[in-house]
């Protein structure tokens, strides 16, 4: 995880001292946070590492182009600005503006054809499917992101696609800018005239500018934006920087954030006792006097030390099996109240989310909606929004009683739509502390000309009913300050308090 600076700019000095769980625990995230590092992928999020995709065979063959039962051919995603092609068991991507297009990832096929024509690709611990629905369209799914990206057949790869990219700065700017022009959703949100950035930094690049200078420039750009899913990051012989910029006021969910804060609720809070760890440290639960459970989520993401969505998975069940007990779930040993902590969560796998909801409800209900800015020349078109549920967990206990959810500004991204999850959990829930991080959308990341990784926001979560909280954040029902200097100085924790005399007065 990547310690950020008031500025947003993270320390080198406290890159170097990430350790090991540190590193794993960042590398397969599928929405990206303030805990992503390292090489960030246009599919999902910040995982493994981008490979250039050769420009072979740039046009699709007639059988290709005319059968819905064969993925093979040449796709354009339905915004994103990607290219798919699918071709003898192999799926490249490309990264594709008005101006410049680039090789993103390559990935392989992982056994047969599913009944159903779906193909499965993998690459790095990503797992890709795609189904063709019918002769000119299909559907591209990631593991642990929820939804289907939308894709239509084209004839052939774009031109700009088989000719050279320019890499120096001003080319670096260009893709840069155009990348954010066709792709970012949230510029009026955030108040950000886009074409007024362009206009006032693009006379400073020229062939002669640095890479610090250009890193720095870049970063001024996108630093009014306050968006935590707004990167920039350098990794080459020339430069080693990482830029992210969280909303004021707030703290990132680093690591040592996320210690600091474990270490006072455990003496605090919890008399001294330990909580019980699982997931490799991602979950932590404690039974409180009274009948009441504490549940405590630092990440929807690592799980398992294999990697991969589907061992998080298998991971989360396990622990979940040993937390919501028959025991606490019924009967006169049944929890009386549940009081769930995610304020300081650093987001992940949006699937892990819906699975732990799927353990707090009896019934179906839906949870939120996904859609993606799908117009390269307005940010106001985006593709028609998916819903989606969730669906009581089969064969296994369930707690249907109250939940007090703890939330404040250090909670992001998949801990956000996990909030809005419970937030609409048909059965007593109340969300107490302080807003969200305001920053639901997936990160989409994509590779500059000169080899630098950014991400930026260009999808909208919103309630069922079509209420957005990117940049604002999710607001809590009862108001409480969360980890201020004044709470730590008094020993308080008001959130905490508040959530247990709720629960107390239910009975």
């Amino acid at each position: 995880m990547t310690s950020v600076t008031s500025s947003g700019v993270a320390e080198d000095s406290e890159r170097r001292r990430t350790t090991r769980r540190q590193r794993n625990a960042a590398r397969p995230v599928r929405r990206g946070v303030i805990t992503a590092a390292g090489t960030v992928l246009a599919l999902a999020g910040s995982i493994g590492t981008a490979v250039a995709a050769p420009v072979d065979g740039q046009r699709s063959t007639t059988s290709e182009r005319s059968t819905g039962t064969t993925p093979n051919g040449f796709w354009r995603m339905d915004g994103y600005g990607m290219v798919v092609g699918v071709r003898d068991g192999v799926l490249r991507a490309w990264e594709t503006t008005a101006i410049s297009c680039q090789g993103s990832l390559t990935a392989q096929q992982q056994g047969t054809p599913a009944a159903d024509g779906s193909v499965r690709y993998g690459v790095d611990g990503l797992v890709l499917t795609v189904r063709a629905r019918a002769a000119q369209r299909a559907t591209l799914s990631i593991d642990g992101s929820v939804g289907t990206r939308g894709l239509r057949r084209i004839a052939a790869l774009p031109a700009l696609c088989g000719q050279p990219q320019a890499t120096g700065p001003v080319a670096t700017f260009d893709v840069f800018w155009q990348t954010f022009k066709e792709n970012y959703a949230f510029f009026a949100r955030r108040g950000v005239d886009w074409d007024a950035m362009r206009a006032t930094h693009r006379p400073k690049v020229h062939s002669g500018t640095t890479d610090r200078e250009l890193f720095d420039i870049l970063s001024e750009m996108v630093a009014p934006l306050q968006d935590a899913h707004v990167s920039l990051d350098a990794a080459t012989p020339e430069l080693t920087r990482s830029f992210r910029a969280i909303k004021a006021g707030t703290v990132g969910p680093t690591q040592e954030y996320d210690d600091q804060i474990r270490a006072f609720i455990e003496r605090r809070d919890l008399g001294g006792t330990r909580l019980q760890e699982y997931a490799q440290g991602a979950i932590g639960y404690a039974d409180l006097p009274g009948g009441l459970g504490y549940l405590r989520i630092n990440r929807f993401v690592a799980y398992s030390p294999d990697g991969g969505y589907e061992n998080d998975s298998a991971e989360l069940d396990r622990a979940l099996d040993e937390i919501v007990t028959r025991a606490r779930t019924s009967g006169r040993t049944a929890w009386r109240g549940l009081i769930v902590d995610v304020r300081v969560n650093a987001g992940g796998s949006d699937g892990l989310g819906l699975q732990i909801a799927a353990r707090l409800t009896d019934r179906v209900y839906t949870a939120y909606a996904k859609q993606v800015r799908n117009d390269p020349d307005d940010d106001t078109r985006f593709t028609p929004r998916q819903k989606f549920r969730v669906v009581p967990a089969v064969d296994a206990p369930r707690y249907t009683g109250p939940i007090a959810l703890l939330t404040a500004g250090s909670t992001v991204s998949a801990g956000e739509t996990f909030t809005k999850a419970l937030a609409e959990r048909p059965l007593p829930t109340t969300l107490i502390g302080e807003n969200t991080q305001g920053i639901l959308s997936d990160v989409h990341g994509r590779t500059l000309p000169n080899g630098w990784q950014l991400g930026l926001s260009n999808e909208k979560y919103t309630t069922p009913r079509g209420v957005s909280y990117e940049g604002p954040g999710i607001s809590p029902d009862v108001r409480t300050p969360v980890f201020t200097d004044a709470e730590f100085a008094a020993d308080r924790d008001s959130a905490f308090d508040r959530a247990k005399a709720l629960l107390t007065r239910r009975r």
